[in-house]
């Protein structure tokens, strides 16, 4: 990873303690990177502003709201055009058990993150959701039998651990 001249250290601190708590009010924040609120409050929006943070959610637990059967479907499209492709991402877009999909290489087109309920509603969900779009070839699932890290965090430079 190449490190982000525009970025010093108090700005990667900021970065990391965010990643571990986005709840943290300016005080705490500022207290935990060692600088007064008035200029990390100034920094955090300097963050947002040019990019760096786009944005703060809550994490919500999938098993406990009633979807924690995750599983991820290869999809590949019918004819590779355009058109079609377009189709999929606009369609990916407005349904809500999808909650990530990539356009990737390799023998498929796209892969999706998908939760349901159970085996069950996935089924349904493919036949009565991804079925309808005529413009997808095949698709290809894995069912996630435990999930062993699951993080929103990302690698800040000094945190990756391979050799230069």
């Amino acid at each position: 990873m190449k490190h982000d001249s525009r970025l010093d250290s108090v700005d990667i601190r900021i970065l990391g303690a965010l990643q571990e708590n986005s709840r943290l009010t300016v005080k705490e924040l500022a207290a935990t990177v060692h600088l007064s609120p008035t200029p990390t409050f100034e920094r955090v929006k300097r963050l947002e502003r040019e990019g760096y943070i786009s944005g703060y959610v809550a994490v919500l637990n999938a098993a406990n709201i009633d979807c924690g059967f995750m599983s991820f479907c290869y999809l590949k499209m019918k004819q590779h055009t355009y058109e079609n492709a377009m189709r999929i991402i606009e369609a990916v877009k407005t349904i809500p058990e999808i909650a990530e999909c990539y356009n990737i290489s390799g023998d498929y087109d796209f892969l999706l993150k998908i939760y349901t309920r159970d085996m069950k509603s996935y089924q349904k969900f493919l036949l009565r959701i991804l079925g309808d779009l005529d413009c997808i070839g095949s698709l290809n699932s894995c069912f996630v039998l435990d999930e062993v890290k699951n993080t929103h965090k990302l690698p800040l430079p000094g945190d990756i651990q391979t050799s230069e």
